[in-house]
């Protein structure tokens, strides 16, 4: 009797065909300019001045506020371009990133539960205020997929690209958003909060809506966004945050039937034990 045995593979490694990994110059306070983000077109993968701590929401399907390392991680930044496999989905880049930032960053992680104050978005008393977007089959898909996500940001003010017509807009005093999800709300929100914002609406579907806010609110958001994402800001930007205390955006929030409400929460998060600076030669 002859027996015929074949051992269990492993399925192949998730890599990118090729990839070259660069620092890209620091964000500055006084820059024109600064354009972030991730843009997926055809086969070829750009990452564009993203910090690693960005990398790696992206690449473990994480919020910001969920990777944990040295300060660096936040104030270097990097532009990764790649080339996907043939065959390879666009589902499968968070793998691929984490495969290439492990090999070139030499990174070592461990994940841990911790118990964070977030702020919770939730419906106000009386009811949301606001409509659902028009139904668009191409564009909800495109949200859903969010493969091609760009930002652009200076002194006056920070524009998100979600794709195909949906984004939002923090200038001029106000948030714009326009064709979003409540959750993308929530996201957007948590980079000018102190606190994870989380989507706690229970509310489906694409909204339109516009929050307008008080010059000291404006300015202190605005602030903490850039010292957030590692911007190097002088002392009297500080003074700036203090005078802002928030009333104005509490007060846009419930004209429109949403509210922040302060809560503790267990999360995931992704500590870096060890990585270094400058990426292995592409």
């Amino acid at each position: 009797m002859v027996c015929s045995c074949a051992w269990a593979q492993d399925p192949p490694k998730l890599e990118f065909e090729v990839a070259s990994v660069k620092s890209a110059e620091p964000i500055v306070a006084g820059t024109t300019q600064v354009d972030i983000g991730m843009h997926i077109d055809g086969a070829q993968v750009r990452f564009t001045s993203l910090a690693l701590r960005d990398l790696l929401r992206m690449a473990y399907r994480v919020k910001t506020y969920q990777v944990e390392g040295p300060e660096w991680i936040v104030s270097d930044r990097y532009d990764i371009s790649a080339k996907l496999p043939d065959g390879a989905k666009r589902d499968q880049v968070p793998d691929m990133l984490q495969n290439l930032l492990r090999e070139r960053f030499q990174i070592t992680s461990h994940l841990t539960k911790k118990e964070f104050p977030v702020l919770g978005l939730v419906v106000a008393k009386n009811g949301l205020k606001v409509k659902q977007s028009a139904p668009d089959p191409e564009s909800d898909a495109a949200a859903a997929a969010a493969t091609n996500i760009e930002a652009s940001g200076s002194a006056a003010g920070v524009s998100v690209s979600f794709g195909k017509g949906a984004y939002y807009k923090f200038a001029d005093n106000k948030f714009e958003f326009k064709h979003v999800t409540m959750a993308q709300v929530a996201d957007s929100l948590a980079r000018y909060e102190a606190d994870p914002v989380l989507d706690m609406t229970n509310s489906p579907g694409y909204y339109d809506f516009v929050l307008s806010l008080s010059q000291e609110d404006y300015y202190g958001m605005l602030i903490r966004a850039a010292m957030s994402a590692g911007v190097q800001l002088p002392p009297q930007a500080l003074r700036m945050v203090e005078m802002s205390n928030g009333d104005s955006l509490a007060a846009a929030m419930e004209s429109v039937g949403l509210r922040l409400e302060r809560r503790k929460a267990p999360l995931d998060v992704l500590v870096v034990d060890k990585a270094n600076k400058v990426p292995t030669s592409n």
